[in-house]
């Protein structure tokens, strides 16, 4: 198999990269192709011609997207959809990472793949418009939806809470948003797994179990030895510039129909927390 993976230089593309062996792969960051260029994505996908395209890059700075909408949508759906038209010129099948802020977080049970969008933030619609015109464009595409995604090599929760932790007696983390954490490492094998098994249609690939930030926050300052009291905050309290789900766990009935299982994101804290300090 030949898989090209856009986005190679971000904290899944890295991952994507380290973990991806027995194939043939091609890995391009942003400096090596601008999404937004569609002559230059198309000439890119023509020459590779590979069997997968793997679509991890993105403007994921949620609190930038409400301040920078355009460059959000120009990205997140018009890249993707550049790309997407790209793929379906050779025949290449496409694998698009998205996000659990296509839901409002209403819900009080796991996010099923049927449920409906109705993102509340300009990343969240971003990814959901890109996700309606994907289909279109390519009606096997795999969309595979993730969430408060965390890695080695760059920025993300458990880097920032570790670097407060270092500096602050205590932290104020917010307890009324739920969700799954999930490890480049391990969302790399499954989106590896999927195009692996010729996957098709939305799948939620994010480590098992759920959490608040503030449990995850506490799970991350005692795992890695700190004495920092971590106290609970509601989201009024630390407001942020994009609204985020109160709810948005979701559920991994669609990965396990390709037999795919995540482990507990506890596990997954433990390792990360370990290949950081290596």
């Amino acid at each position: 198999m030949k898989a090209l993976i856009l986005g190679a230089t971000g904290l899944l593309g890295k991952a994507l990269v380290r973990e991806w062996t027995g194939d043939e792969v091609l890995a391009m960051g942003s400096r090596d192709v601008d999404i937004r260029d569609s002559a230059k994505v198309g000439e890119i996908i023509g020459k590779a011609r590979p069997d997968w395209v793997v679509l991890a890059a993105a403007y994921t700075d949620v609190d930038g997207c409400e301040s920078h909408r355009e460059l959000a949508f120009s990205v997140n759906r018009d890249g993707a959809v550049n790309v997407a038209e790209a793929a379906r010129q050779v025949g290449a099948k496409l694998i698009f990472l998205s996000s659990d802020y296509v839901f409002d977080g209403k819900k009080t049970s796991p996010y099923e793949i049927e449920d409906k969008r109705n993102p509340q933030c300009v990343y969240g619609h971003s990814k959901a418009e890109a996700e309606i015109k994907l289909l279109e464009i390519l009606p096997n595409c795999c969309i595979a939806r993730t969430s408060w995604v965390f890695g080695v090599g760059g920025k993300c929760f458990p880097d920032t809470i570790l670097r407060l932790a270092a500096n602050r007696p205590a932290l104020d983390v917010v307890d009324d948003q739920r969700g799954c954490p999930t490890y480049t490492v391990d969302l790399s094998r499954a989106v590896i797994q999927l195009c692996r098994k010729d996957a098709s249609g939305i799948a939620h690939v994010t480590n098992a179990g759920h959490c608040s930030w503030f449990e995850f926050a506490q799970e991350i300052v005692t795992g890695a030895g700190l004495v920092t009291e971590v106290r609970p905050a509601s989201s009024q309290q630390m407001a942020r510039p994009a609204p985020r789900p109160a709810y948005s766990v979701l559920s991994a009935t669609s990965l396990r129909r390709y037999g795919i299982e995540m482990p507990g994101w506890k596990d997954a804290l433990s390792r990360y927390l370990e290949e950081r300090n290596n």
